[in-house]
C-alpha cells in the first residue's frame, strides 16, 4: 500500500540520494567491499558528492578498518583493531543500558541520555566502490534525555542524521551527522511526540516519527520535515506498538505489531510509506532487526522460537522456525543466504535462508552469560554482528568475543579479548 498520490521510482533514504557516481575524481580509490556491495537495481544506491566521507585529520586507507568497541557495565570503553590486534582505552561513559552503532559512532543509551563515542574508523559507501578512513578515536559527548533511548541510524556516518527517541519524555531527536564528524553535537530536531513508546528514523532532511493517536501509546508513523511539521501530501500510516528499526539500501524498516512499514523516497525526494503485513498465520511479531550493513534482507526475532526474514526489495516476510528460542539473529544476505542465530542454549547456528536448514553450529558457548542474564532480557547482554566474512558474539562472563567464520562450518576463527569486559560490544569500521 503506497501512502502517496502516485508511485515513483524508489531510491534510498534521506540525504543519501544519488547525486552522481561520476562525482568521484578519476584518481579516487576503487576498493571493493562485499560487506556493502549491492546486486540490486540502480535505484538501490547510496552516494553523496560532498567529500566522500573524508573529514579533516582523517587518513584514507586501503581496506575496511574493522574493529570492536567494548563497554562494560561501569562504562569503561576500549577499542580492539581487528586487523592488527591493537588495544586502546577511551574515556569512560555513564553505565549504559543498551549500545548501538552506525559503523562509526557508538551510541550508549543510559537512563539520562545518550553518550556518543567516535570509534575513528568508518567506510563511505559509494555503491560501485568504497572509501575507508581512520581518525583519532574519542568520546564526543552526551545528548540529554529521559529514559534509555531507542537509536535509529542511516547508512552513512558523515552525512544525514541519527535518530534518538527518549521513552521517559516522548522526545524525538535528530542529530546532524556532519556536525558529529567535526566533534560537535547538534540537534536539528527535538519533537515532543506525547508517547512513551516509539522511535524516530532519519528520512530525507526530516524523519519518520512514531506518534500517539487517541490513546497514550504510539499507534501510527508520520513523516515530519526538518522543522518538525507534518510533511505535506504524505499520510500517516497505522503502526501499532512500533518497535525496532533498521536501514537498508531500499529504505528504513520499522516493526509494527502486524507487520512493518518501509519508508523510502522517490527520485524527487518525496517520501513513500509502504505497509508490509505479516502472513495471516504469523507467529509473534519481530521487535528487533539485524543484518549485514546496508543489505536489503533483514532478520527479526520476537517471542516465538524462530526468525523472521524481511526482504525489503520483494516486500515479503519469511518465517523460519528454530530448535530453540533466540536471543539474537542476523541476516548475512549473501549469495548462499546465510542467517546467523544465537539460541537460548548458547549455540551459534548458521541457517539457510531458503530452506531453514541448520548448515552449521558451534558447541554451547555462552552458558554463564545467559545464566547471569536470566532475570533480565538476555538480548541486552548478548550481541551479534555479521559482516561479509565473520560473525561476532560477545560472552561477557568469559570476558571474550567469539569471531566465527559462518561460511566455514561455524568455525571459531579467534577468541578475542577486547580489553574491557564486553558487556556491550559493537563492530565498527563498516
Amino acid at each position: 500500500m503506497l501512502h502517496r498520490s502516485s508511485a515513483a521510482l524508489l531510491t534510498p533514504l534521506g540525504a543519501l540520494l544519488v547525486l552522481s557516481l561520476a562525482a568521484c575524481a578519476p584518481t579516487a580509490p576503487t576498493h571493493s567491499d562485499s560487506d556493502s556491495a549491492s546486486s540490486g537495481a540502480a535505484s538501490d544506491a547510496v552516494s553523496d558528492a560532498a567529500g566522500h566521507g573524508a573529514i579533516a585529520g582523517a587518513a584514507e586507507v586501503a581496506e575496511p578498518p574493522l574493529g570492536l568497541v567494548a563497554i562494560d557495565a561501569s562504562g569503561a570503553v576500549s577499542t580492539l583493531d581487528l586487523l592488527d590486534g591493537t588495544l586502546a582505552e577511551l574515556d569512560a561513559v555513564e553505565p549504559p543500558t543498551r549500545v548501538d552503532t552506525d559503523g562509526r559512532y557508538v551510541f550508549a543509551a543510559t537512563d539520562s541520555g545518550v553518550e556518543i563515542v567516535d570509534s575513528g574508523v568508518w567506510t563511505w559507501d559509494h555503491v560501485d566502490h568504497f572509501h575507508y578512513y581512520r581518525a583519532e578515536a574519542r568520546t564526543v559527548g552526551t545528548v540529554k534525555g529521559d529514559g534509555a533511548a531507542a537509536i535509529s541510524t542511516g547508512l552513512l556516518s558523515t552525512a544525514g542524521s541519527t535518530g534518538l527517541f527518549f521513552p521517559g519524555s516522548g522526545d524525538a531527536v535528530l542529530l546532524d551527522n556532519a556536525a558529529l564528524a567535526s566533534g560537535d553535537i547538534v540537534e536539528t530536531l527535538r519533537l515532543d511526540t506525547g508517547a512513551p513508546n516509539g522511535l524516530v528514523v532519519p528520512l530525507d532532511d526530516g524523519a519518520l516519527v512514531a506518534t500517539a493517536g487517541a490513546g497514550s501509546r504510539a499507534d501510527a508513523l508520520r513523516v515530519v520535515s526538518a522543522s518538525g511539521e507534518d510533511r505535506a501530501g504524505v499520510e500517516a500510516v497505522p503502526c501499532t506498538e512500533p518497535a525496532g528499526s533498521i536501514t537498508t539500501r531500499v529504505g528504513a524498516v520499522v516493526g509494527c505489531a502486524d507487520g512493518a512499514v518501509l519508508a523510502s523516497v522517490d527520485a524527487d525526494g518525496a517520501p513513500i510509506l509502504e505497509r508490509i503485513a505479516y502472513p495471516a498465520d504469523a507467529a509473534a511479531p519481530a521487535t528487533t532487526f539485524s543484518a549485514r550493513k546496508g543489505r536489503p534482507t533483514v532478520a527479526g526475532i520476537g517471542a516465538d522460537a524462530g526468525v523472521w526474514l524481511l526482504d525489503t526489495r520483494a516486500r515479503e516476510w519469511t518465517w523460519i522456525p528454530t530448535e530453540t528460542a533466540l536471543v539474537a539473529a542476523a541476516a548475512v544476505d549473501d549469495e548462499t543466504g546465510h542467517v546467523v542465530t544465537v539460541g537460548t542454549d548458547g549455540i551459534v547456528r548458521v541457517l539457510s535462508a531458503g530452506s531453514g536448514e541448520v548448515l552449521a553450529a558451534t558447541e554451547p558457548l555462552l552458558a554463564a552469560s545467559l545464566a547471569a542474564a536470566a532475570d533480565a532480557d538476555p538480548a541486552a547482554r548478548v550481541a551479534l554482528t555479521v559482516d561479509a566474512n565473520r560473525a561476532y558474539v560477545n560472552d561477557p562472563a568469559a570476558g571474550v568475543v567469539y569471531e566465527i567464520d559462518y561460511a566455514d562450518g561455524a568455525r571459531i576463527a579467534r577468541v578475542l579479548e577486547p580489553g574491557t569486559r564486553p558487556d556491550h560490544v559493537v563492530e565498527v569500521g563498516r
